[in-house]
């Protein structure tokens, strides 16, 4: 069991301890009230601006400004499109939304024509009734082919001019668990973009989940760059932190991308508890970043590095490591995981501070299915890591499942990954052919999310080996595209 400690001025007004918050809305409240001077979120703006940051209890009034609006508006249980740069603005503004009862849908402020299309997609499949923004965003899409034309919303609420109204005019919108909280709009890169429906009772298991198997606490901090309209950076880096009472700070996937240097140092001057991204933001810092300019960096207190939403390399994992050992990193710093956006954010994950598993399996057995475990100087080794297990004390669930035959496949044979348990979410939103094939029950009644990835257990742990969509079958063969 992970250790999870909290600073007793805090445990006996904190609901979370009793048992008794029902969304992020309360969890937040809550942090208002113990702690309203503590800072809840610093972002680093690279530019002549500098940091800037929210406490709790500016966070908590902000938001019930601009909820208040959306009450006036009459958005209790309607989407509205969330259409921010990286910043503090698009915190308010999802909290807002929460606390609204307001369906938030977080999208990715387009900056060029090519980015419109799957924005008005995702304005047409959501029915959003209000798009919040900033001016300057509103001022930049305007222009756009298809703007003008084909917008689909009317109603604007530009959330960076005039006058607030009071937050005393907020009412509480007495959430239920199985309200929705937001709607998560996958990439679309197997097919066309859906909106995930994400309840307050997905986000609080999967925040529970995420705590226990991370080891986070009060004083830990987080650091992270991941856009803040995908899963991984709303969940992971701003909703988690709030979550635990912890700090998190942020920059833009930009700043991240420019100069991955500035991640490094971040996780550095801050001390970061927890910071991660998918492989290739690894990869990255072992091929850009110069040796020269990592004078003064401390990587010591960085205790888990999580990796996920890619294939994980284990080439990667050694190249990091040992690039950035002299900085006092350390590989069992490393955290692989396997997660998506329909069972919310976390799915699997490994021990904290224990090293990562990697395996060596045949290329051929894996062709036909199956998994052979041979030695990594093999010439047709394939290695593979481990994304860990599911936790059974948060009534999580996996099974290795034949796609076609829906049987149940033995210890190491390749299948369909399926998950069930609290943070499976409530469907895809306006779409219920799709859901009676992905979200399906078992003859004894267990909901099952069909993930669509292939892997298969190995000493009860999970490989993932493929994906079903892109998996070629060549007579009887199965390749899949890092094999061509």
């Amino acid at each position: 069991m992970l250790n999870e400690q909290h600073h007793s001025d805090s445990s006996a007004a904190d609901p979370l301890l009793r048992g008794s918050a029902v969304s992020l809305a309360d969890v937040l409240q809550c942090r208002a009230a113990c702690h309203p001077h503590r800072t809840a979120y610093t972002f680093l703006d690279f530019g002549a601006s500098g940091p800037q940051s929210l406490t709790y209890a500016e966070l908590n009034r902000n938001a019930k400004q601009l909820a208040a609006q959306l009450q006036q508006l009459g958005m209790r249980n309607e989407p509205a499109l969330l259409l921010y740069p990286p910043g503090l603005d698009y915190i308010v503004a999802f909290f807002a939304c929460l606390y609204a009862g307001t369906i938030a849908v977080p999208a990715y402020p387009p900056s060029n024509n090519r980015h419109m299309p799957r924005l008005l997609a995702i304005l047409n499949d959501s029915k959003a009734k209000i798009v919040l923004t900033t001016g300057q965003i509103a001022n930049n899409i305007r222009p756009f082919a298809g703007a003008k034309e084909n917008w689909p919303v009317k109603s604007w609420l530009q959330t960076d001019g005039g006058e607030p109204v009071s937050a005393g005019l907020w009412q509480a919108p007495n959430l239920q668990e199985t309200d929705l909280a937001f709607l998560q709009y996958t990439s679309g890169s197997t097919g066309e973009a859906k909106g995930v429906m994400i309840s307050h009772g997905n986000l609080m298991a999967n925040q529970r989940l995420i705590k226990q198997r991370f080891g986070h606490d009060e004083r830990s901090t987080v650091v992270g760059w991941l856009p803040l309209y995908h899963d991984m950076g709303l969940i992971g880096n701003v909703m988690q932190p709030l979550y635990c009472g912890a700090g998190a700070i942020l920059m833009s996937p930009m700043a991240f991308l420019e100069k991955p240097l500035r991640w490094l140092q971040a996780i550095s001057d801050y001390r970061a508890h927890t910071s991660g991204g998918p492989n290739f933001a690894y990869e990255l810092c072992v091929q850009k970043i110069d040796r020269d300019a990592l004078a003064g960096i401390d990587l010591s207190g960085w205790q888990l590095a999580f990796n996920g939403a890619e294939p994980i390399n284990p080439c990667t994992l050694q190249r990091f490591s040992e690039a950035f050992a002299g900085l006092g990193f350390r590989r069992r710093s490393f955290y692989p995981c396997y997660g998506l956006a329909e069972a919310t954010l976390l799915a699997t994950g490994g021990t904290k501070q224990t090293l990562p598993k990697v395996a060596a399996f045949d290329k051929a057995a894996l062709a036909q299915g199956a998994s052979l475990a041979v030695d990594d100087c093999d010439p047709n080794a394939r290695s593979l890591v481990s994304c860990g297990t599911v936790d059974g004390d948060f009534e999580q669930a996996l099974c290795i499942i034949d796609p076609e035959s829906h049987a149940v496949c033995a210890n190491g044979e390749i299948g369909e990954i399926w998950l069930g348990g609290p943070c499976i979410a409530q469907g895809y939103w306006r779409n219920p052919t799709v859901n009676s094939e992905i979200f399906v029950k078992s003859p004894g009644g267990q909901r099952w999310l069909r993930t669509g990835d292939l892997g298969f257990i190995n000493d009860g742990e999970l490989f993932v080996s493929g994906r079903l969509k892109d998996l070629i079958i060549i007579r009887g063969r199965n390749y899949y595209p890092h094999d061509l």
